[in-house]
């Protein structure tokens, strides 16, 4: 468990490492972020390492021990219930826009674009599936294409691109450097 009053130090000494790296572009000495932080060299060294020490996800949080670490980690693994929702709501969009093509237009849209299994063929493989040539799958594509971009079809997809379909993992920085090298 780490004591309340450490945290407090840890988070000076990280802010304060922070802003000497940021202020001259190298990992400051101990001393250097002892001072920035207002602590003991000691107390700098101790909250660094406890900085790099793992913790156990069964770590009780706060003062009372209903509560623990893990609880509050979101698990990437695991799909996001809104996210898997919006995924859903527009292939079904998709295939409301296209089925407005016929067959060969809307399959030759789905292969080109990977839409039937996530993988884009080309115009020689999509040409070979139809027995036409590549100029004849261009074609088809092109017509498509044009038929799926009327504003009457177009608007049904249009809400899709004001915001990300996948909403980004931010990454932790992970800094390997030992301290006081420049």
């Amino acid at each position: 468990r780490v004591p309340v009053h450490m945290i407090d130090t840890m988070s000076k000494v990280r802010a304060a490492t922070q802003e000497l790296v940021q202020q001259r572009g190298c990992e400051p000495t101990l001393e250097e972020t002892a001072r920035a932080a207002g602590v003991s060299p000691d107390e700098a060294a101790c909250a660094i390492q406890m900085n790099h020490q793992p913790l156990s996800l069964d770590q009780p949080m706060g003062d009372h021990d209903d509560s623990y670490f893990g609880e509050f980690l979101q698990d990437h693994r695991e799909e996001d219930p809104l996210h898997d929702m919006h995924r859903e709501l527009l292939r079904s969009r998709i295939a409301g826009v296209l089925s407005a093509l016929n067959y060969r237009e809307r399959e030759i849209i789905r292969l080109r674009y990977g839409l039937a299994d996530g993988y884009a063929y080309t115009l020689e493989e999509v040409g070979k599936i139809f027995s036409v040539t590549r100029e004849r799958v261009r074609q088809i594509e092109a017509k498509a294409v044009r038929k799926l971009q009327h504003p009457i079809r177009s608007r049904r997809l249009s809400s899709f691109l004001d915001r990300p379909l996948v909403v980004p993992i931010e990454a932790q920085p992970q800094d390997n450097a030992p301290l006081g090298t420049c």
